[in-house]
């Protein structure tokens, strides 16, 4: 007999999601698309009785938990976590502590608890010091992981934009911090086939266009900012004035093409 659609298997779950077993399950949510979640996202947060989500000031929604806003019941207990985005090491310390020691008594309560994470769980991401910060003061409370599309990932997929094919490498990176450090960079991934993901693009594109134009990479390059939101840009950098951009942009660069093409 053939198996029920991915739809009617999701529906059923909204009518009434099987117990889950208590433990602590982060889920990649993926770049700002709901629907770009994958299956085991979605049953995983049908199934939890509490989600957590880091917001970065109280009483802040957090983009995590806008995302996963439609897959959610008013049912579940929200367990927001404050993640400051300060420079300070000792504040972030204490809130992935705070927050590893919060998840740990929901799990201990016996309840099945989901820990949102914007894009993937393991790539950048704040719930991998949640997961570090868990291991070292509760080893024992159980753990999964589900990982999500990351914004790379989907800029490419936007922009019908290759993101590595046969020997070239991919590098995932923040954006570097000066003009010097990329000019660096650049040389050694044109010597080495490599293409660059550079995130945290923000206000360093001011300067990162014109060395761009002056190499003439503007035109290959692709330009995106807050994928798989309703306000999502994805454009050839050259497209792009020198000006300020969000922080959540990134620029995806290749300096050349595979031998062998069709």
């Amino acid at each position: 007999m053939a198996s029920a659609p991915l739809g009617d298997s999701l529906e059923t779950a909204a009518a009434g999601p099987a117990p889950a077993t208590p433990g602590l399950t982060l889920v990649g949510v993926g770049p700002g698309d709901p629907e770009l979640l994958t299956v085991a996202a979605v049953r995983s947060l049908r199934q939890a009785a509490v989600v957590a989500y880091p917001v970065a000031r109280e009483g802040a929604e957090g983009m995590a938990a806008a995302i996963a806003a439609p897959w959610l019941s008013p049912q579940q207990r929200r367990l927001p976590l404050l993640f400051p985005m300060v420079a300070e090491a000792a504040p972030r310390i204490a809130a992935w502590h705070a927050a590893a020691d919060a998840l740990a008594a929901e799990v201990a309560a016996g309840l099945a608890v989901v820990l949102l994470c914007e894009g993937d769980v393991s790539l950048f991401a704040s719930s991998s010091y949640v997961l570090l910060a868990l291991r070292q003061r509760h080893p024992g409370c159980p753990l999964r992981l589900i990982p999500g599309i990351a914004s790379v990932a989907a800029a490419a997929a936007a922009g019908a934009w290759p993101l590595a094919l046969q020997q070239e490498s991919l590098l995932i990176r923040p954006t570097p911090e000066s003009p010097a450090e990329l000019e660096a960079l650049l040389a050694q991934a044109a010597a080495s086939a490599t293409v660059l993901a550079l995130l945290k693009l923000g206000h360093r594109w001011r300067w990162v266009r014109p060395l761009l134009a002056a190499r003439g990479l503007l035109e290959a390059a692709l330009f995106a900012q807050r994928v798989g939101w309703p306000d999502q840009q994805v454009a050839p950098a050259l497209a792009l004035p020198a000006a300020e951009q969000p922080y959540f942009s990134l620029l995806l660069i290749r300096q050349g093409w595979p031998a062998v093409l069709p």
